[in-house]
């Protein structure tokens, strides 16, 4: 007990710690100088900070019976380009898995179409349908469509390679076919999760969806640009407060059906 008592504990090197943060610290502050990122901005437009804020102050309480058809608007928008993203991702996702496609030749291909619908943001996707389609909620719906498939089929082909490989096995071992081994083997795994990400997607378009009328893709996003081309700021708090309250009611009303989903 008294050589237990005796030995030292040898603590981690903190060496590699602290050249890790001074690293990332270098890093961040060469790319702030290389992009001229200057805080002080902040506080030397204070006044006109300060002007905006007072302007904002107190929200239009009254623009909200005008914001409400286009917060539907809105909402509808992101209902139905998570439902269309959701029903495209699948053969996605499943061309990407591995323990489903098999071959390289086939989950590479994949994998790099489906990188390129998520390298492509949200925002130009709704400008270029927007000069396509017009600027209305099409464009919008069409952009919230394919940015849907980036993140639902990214997440859930990862859940698929994660799945239980016994079931499989032993449908194999059976003489499945390839359509009752995906329907009955990887579904029913499988199906929680994908639910999971459709509501989570939904999450993050309803506050894409608020943002694309910028561009010309319908919704509360044209309140929003008419609000700052007039400089009517206390109509954009008003705004803000609306979309905030919709945002935290459909998030929390989400989170109960995912717990329940997992």
């Amino acid at each position: 007990m008294k050589q237990l008592a005796n030995l030292q504990i040898n603590k981690p090197p903190r060496t590699k710690f602290y050249t890790t943060v001074a690293l990332l610290a270098a890093i961040v502050a060469l790319s702030a100088y290389s992009i001229e990122a200057n805080p002080l901005l902040l506080f030397q437009n204070g006044s006109q900070m300060s002007m905006i804020l007072s302007q904002m102050l107190p929200p239009d309480w009254e623009f909200f019976s005008r914001a409400t058809g286009p917060m539907l608007d809105t909402i509808r928008m992101a209902l139905i380009g998570t439902t269309f993203g959701a029903i495209l991702s699948v053969p996605i996702l499943l061309l990407c898995a591995r323990n489903v496609a098999t071959s390289p030749w086939v989950y590479q291909p994949a994998r790099i179409i489906l990188n390129t619908l998520r390298t492509v943001p949200d925002l130009l996707l709704a400008a270029i349908f927007a000069a396509i389609l017009g600027f209305n909620t099409m464009a919008g719906i069409v952009a919230l469509s394919i940015f849907s498939i980036g993140i639902i089929a990214k997440l859930s082909f990862e859940a698929v390679e994660n799945i239980d490989p016994g079931p499989l096995q032993a449908m194999t071992a059976a003489g499945a076919n390839k359509i009752q081994w995906i329907v009955f083997g990887v579904a029913p795994q499988i199906l929680p999760y994908f639910a999971s990400y459709v509501l989570y997607t939904f999450e993050i378009n309803v506050r894409a969806a608020a943002i694309l009328g910028i561009v010309g893709a319908g919704g509360i996003g044209l309140l929003y640009t008419q609000s700052l081309q007039f400089f009517r700021y206390d109509q954009v708090l008003a705004l803000i407060l609306y979309t905030f309250v919709v945002v935290m009611i459909i998030d929390y009303i989400s989170l109960k059906i995912r717990e329940r989903l997992l």
